[in-house]
């Protein structure tokens, strides 16, 4: 079928079927190379509708105020030890891990898809790890932590350094040009969608989301607890990215999908979950404030047998229960599309950070 459009002496003649054709060619991997960008017709409407709702959350650092966290910081005899330690393991493990996702999303997976409409979302996701590094910053520096302490952390700690050693061997072999049609490769690529969305984002970030929004909830650091709030919300959204790229790649790839790759991300998921755990007694060595680790471990193992179900694996420790039901509001997964509904929804500047009261949380 054919289009004419007469203009004048010319007329121009659209082949409908090429452009049908360039449709269906659209793929997660292997598709259609082209380097006009032409988004529509979208074929992944859910990446353009992520990546719309992302960017109507945009936050910047340095419209949230930091005065009382300041002065929390300062003061003597409001702050616990403890609650300086969880602070000072937020920002030296999270500062150069939000890093680790960007860098990953820009260089492995936005390089093997091909579908304009994921390049799009993809790199709105590599722009909010910076702006979550960046908030980071914002906070070591507002706090007056030396820069190189927060380094010496992210590389001193063991518990930090092993998590970082397990998701960088996903990415290690993909670091190259990988013949996508292969499908060991196909498998690579999969693990390595999985590894950071469900594993490392949407596991191994929860522990200390849920320790520094415990003491947000207790009034402590209401600046960086926002921050981390707004932090949360953006997560939500990139796991979920992560999510369905997983599933349509296997979806166009059903030769990935065998009992052994199965059983091999959800080995991956037990030893991200036991890399967090050690993490957690790392970040929470005696219990206090409220808090105890042993409820963190069981809510790292809540999480992650949700993040397996949800592309269709079974749960490692099946009927675990959520031991911090005031966190279902704040962090659970069945909420967090919703997180910021109500007077939340919209990011608008630090208007409506004013508008956020504690008995809302």
């Amino acid at each position: 079928m054919e289009q004419r459009f007469t203009i004048g002496n010319k007329t121009f003649v659209l082949d409908a079927a090429k452009a049908e054709a360039a449709f269906a060619a659209k793929k997660i991997i292997n598709g259609r190379e082209t380097m006009t960008f032409n988004l529509l017709p979208l074929k992944y409407k859910w990446a353009y509708d992520l990546y719309s709702k992302m960017k109507a959350n945009h936050w910047e650092p340095e419209d949230i105020p930091m005065n009382k966290d300041i002065e929390q910081w300062r003061s003597d005899g409001i702050l616990s030890e403890v609650e300086r330690w969880i602070i000072r393991m937020g920002v030296g493990y999270f500062s150069a891990a939000e890093g680790i996702v960007g860098d990953n999303i820009f260089h492995v997976i936005r390089e093997a898809v091909t579908a304009p409409e994921l390049k799009l979302v993809l790199g709105r996701h590599v722009h909010e790890e910076n702006i979550h590094a960046d908030s980071l910053l914002y906070m070591i520096s507002s706090l007056g932590l030396n820069p190189h302490e927060c380094e010496a952390m992210f590389e001193g700690i063991e518990t930090i350094v092993r998590k970082n050693e397990f998701v960088a061997r996903t990415s290690r072999a993909l670091r190259y040009d990988l013949d996508l049609r292969s499908t060991e490769n196909k498998q690579l690529l999969a693990k390595n969608i999985f590894v950071f969305g469900q594993c490392m984002e949407g596991t191994q970030f929860y522990g200390l989301f849920g320790m520094i929004l415990s003491l947000y909830r207790q009034n402590k650091f209401p600046g960086i607890g926002q921050m981390f709030r707004y932090t949360l919300r953006d997560e939500s959204n990139h796991i979920e990215i992560l999510r369905n790229l997983f599933m349509d790649l296997i979806s166009e790839n059903p030769e990935v999908w065998t009992a052994s790759f199965r059983e091999d991300c959800r080995q991956l998921m037990d030893e991200a979950v036991g890399l967090e755990k050690d993490f957690i007694h790392d970040c929470l060595p005696i219990n206090a404030v409220g808090l105890s680790a042993e409820d963190f471990t069981q809510y790292i193992d809540y999480i992650a047998d949700r993040r397996l179900e949800g592309v269709g694996l079974a749960p490692l420790k099946p009927g675990v229960s959520n031991p911090f039901p005031w966190l279902a509001e704040m962090m659970d997964i069945k909420k967090e599309q919703n997180f910021f509904e109500g007077r939340v929804t919209e990011y608008q500047k630090a208007s409506s950070l004013a508008s956020v009261d504690d008995d809302e949380l």
